[in-house]
């Protein structure tokens, strides 16, 4: 039975180990070779990750099968560690996800968004300056709003199932009712309007509606889309890593008795 659950603990994380390479690499890769500001944002969080589950494995791999005590008190700790980070995560990214969705507007097959439906706490990461411009740069380099024809007239336009993005940044407000040109050319009108995007909107294929605060609501629609499918794998991850904690904590406690049991034979030998 020792032998069962080192050995399993083992190959487990031999797995890992293997698991952890490519994310090591592309890691590297992206840093060396990143060519926007959103594939290099990704770099170091893909390094870091890659080295942690480098070193988790091969504690694992070592700590059970040389049975190296001291490995596997650390491989158990970072284990126990992983899981209640794992944990507070999904929990947090259900609750800040809980709040806001698209607003569907009559006779268009797209929806609006509006900042002051979602999480306050996601609210105040885009509406910081320094991680909007971030953010403003990335959405940007997707060229999310060069996508469309400039010859596609309003009534197909309308008939578009926009992202909550394109939505938000490459077009003007429907409260603003401009003239359609083209799916991301609007003329303004002299009425006034108590919608501040509708002061912010430029035709310019730099500016359209990207500081906007229905781009940043079209911006935390998506991210909470991902959030949410993250949480979700995350419930599975978590049963896997408890699953492999406590045949971890089998081992070790195996492995303890062992050694109970194998002193006392060396004394008996003269």
């Amino acid at each position: 039975m020792v032998r069962f659950t080192n050995t399993l603990v083992g190959i487990l994380n031999f797995f890992v180990l293997l698991s952890s390479v490519p994310i090591l690499i592309t890691g590297i890769w992206l840093s060396a070779n990143g060519s926007t500001q959103c594939e290099r944002f990704l770099d170091k969080p893909m390094i870091a990750l890659g080295a942690f589950l480098t070193i988790v494995a091969i504690s694992g791999v070592v700590g059970s099968c040389c049975r190296v005590t001291w490995l596997f008190w650390f491989y158990l700790f970072v284990m126990f560690f992983l899981i209640i980070t794992v944990l507070c995560f999904t929990i947090f990214a259900f609750v800040v996800t809980s709040k806001g969705s698209g607003e569907t507007i009559p006779g268009k097959a797209y929806k609006e968004y509006r900042l002051e439906v979602y999480s306050n706490w996601l609210q105040k990461r885009v509406n910081n300056a320094k991680h909007w411009s971030n953010i403003r740069s990335c959405v940007y380099e997707s060229k999310i709003c060069s996508r469309f024809s400039d010859s596609e007239p309003v009534s197909a336009f309308y008939k578009e199932h926009l992202t909550s993005l394109q939505s938000g940044c490459c077009k003007p407000s429907n409260d603003c009712n401009f003239t359609y040109i083209s799916p991301t050319t609007w003329n303004k009108t002299s009425e006034t309007n108590k919608n501040s995007d509708c002061q912010l909107w430029d035709s310019q294929k730099e500016k359209l509606c990207y500081d906007c605060q229905s781009c940043k609501a079209g911006f935390i629609d998506n991210l909470n889309y991902s959030w949410k499918r993250t949480a979700t794998v995350n419930i599975v991850f978590l049963i896997m890593l408890i699953v492999v904690y406590g045949m971890g904590c089998c081992a070790f406690r195996n492995n303890k008795r062992e050694e109970r049991y194998a002193r006392p034979s060396g004394f008996n030998n003269p």
